[in-house]
């Protein structure tokens, strides 16, 4: 019997901040990814994971940067994780400086449509709460593959959980088994 081959893309920064959100004694570095890929693709076959986010700024603060990198590094030690990193931005407003990652939502969508194209996995699952993914779940399942949205019980998609095959919600009992 042929598994169903799934992919997995994360949106880094979101997941990031869904977690501080709910969690904000835990520390980012003990979250568990194999666990969570382990509990989305079960008995089926993983191919590949993408995780998408971007390097911190080391001028603005040297130890985070360096957290940030050890987190990076635990990613890719993870079997069939690519890391993909995007660029941050920085921009004044009010007189203040911020901080923006660039580049994720589109390296992740046009990741997403072309190993559709090139018919590297049946099933995509998408660890995000961003709407602006919705075309991209449409170009996919054009393709007549399977998309599964991941969204949290603290903030979801509505229009990626309608535009999904299948929404999973995961809430915060859940997400507490995945830290080590």
């Amino acid at each position: 019997m042929i598994k169903e081959r799934i992919s997995v893309f994360i949106d880094g920064s979101n997941l990031y901040h869904i977690l501080k959100s709910l969690f904000p004694n835990k520390k980012p570095m003990s979250f568990d990814f194999q666990k969570l890929i382990d509990y989305l693709v079960k008995d089926r076959e993983l191919v590949s994971v993408y995780y998408y986010n971007s390097p911190l700024d080391r001028e603005k603060d040297e130890q985070a940067y360096r957290k940030q990198q050890q987190f990076f590094d635990k990613i890719k030690r993870i079997p069939l994780v690519h890391l993909v990193l995007c660029r941050m931005q920085k921009r004044r407003v009010n007189g203040i400086m911020i901080y923006e990652v660039k580049e994720d939502d589109i390296h992740l969508a046009v990741d997403m449509v072309k190993l559709a194209y090139k018919d590297h996995y049946d099933t995509a699952v998408v660890i995000s709460s961003d709407g602006d993914f919705v075309p991209a779940i449409e170009a996919v399942r054009e393709r007549n593959k399977v998309v599964e949205n991941v969204g949290f019980e603290n903030k979801f998609s509505w229009h990626l959980k309608q535009k999904s095959n299948k929404f999973i919600q995961l809430n915060k009992q859940d997400l507490e088994k995945l830290f080590d």
